[in-house]
């Protein structure tokens, strides 16, 4: 059996699942975004040992790299990159907004034989988000970009297809958006999302290179200048 540890830092909800041929054996969740860091590595030592498992079982780690929350990218990327180093194990990366498709693949749309697109978001802040657009067989149809939301955002495709927006981005979108073609998903990521993805990524052996592997953050983070001194 195929023993990978799957760490997802990337939004609110950090989670960790061991997994087990793309199926879920176990997880842990943690909500409080501001204790991801201190949470990550005695969550993952008490997951493995409540399975009746070792660090060296593991075939792979797989991350989910981004874009997402700046802070908790490095959280998973660093805890990953670092087990992955000491253990001489695969490291798998996960985008996170193909994940959130994924999670609306299996749900049957209403589409009035419109052909269907995938559009998850993720809030960043103000009227920006982090979105891309997918088929329903995953194939990218816009890449991840961060984008500044208004009223004519994604016309060229609502006037032709329906778009399943999911992700804490289709909050503010839905208040500007009134278009009929336009369909608002509470379908969330769930372990067993990450893990498929993860085993098909190892099947297909798409490993990162450990050395250069880093967070996908689509845009450069932003910091505040220093206060003058008095």
């Amino acid at each position: 059996m195929t023993l990978i540890l799957c760490i997802d830092t990337s939004l609110e909800q950090a989670s960790i699942v061991l997994s087990g041929d793309g199926q879920v054996i176990a997880g842990k969740t943690n909500k409080r975004q501001v204790d991801h860091a201190s949470w990550i590595h005695t969550a993952i030592h008490q997951l493995l040992a409540e399975n009746s498992h070792s660090l060296r079982d593991l075939q792979a780690i797989a991350v989910v790299a981004g874009p997402g929350s700046y802070t908790g990218l490095r959280v998973g990327m660093s805890t990953a990159k670092g087990l992955c180093f000491a253990l001489d194990l695969p490291l798998i990366t996960l985008d996170t907004l193909e994940l959130m498709a994924s999670a609306q693949k299996e749900t049957k749309w209403q589409t009035d034989d419109l052909p269907t697109l995938i559009c998850p978001m993720i809030d960043a802040r103000r009227m920006e988000v982090f979105a891309a657009i997918y088929d329903p067989d995953g194939n990218i149809v816009e890449p991840p970009a961060a984008i500044v939301l208004d009223e004519h955002s994604y016309e060229k495709y609502l006037s032709s297809h329906k778009l399943i927006f999911a992700g804490n981005g289709t909050e503010k979108w839905r208040k500007i958006c009134p278009h009929n073609n336009a369909v608002y998903s509470d379908l969330n990521v769930e372990m067993v999302h990450i893990a498929r993805m993860a085993q098909r990524e190892f099947t297909n052996n798409r490993f990162a290179d450990l050395a250069y592997a880093e967070p996908s953050y689509v845009k450069n983070a932003y910091v505040a200048p220093p206060s003058p001194r008095a």
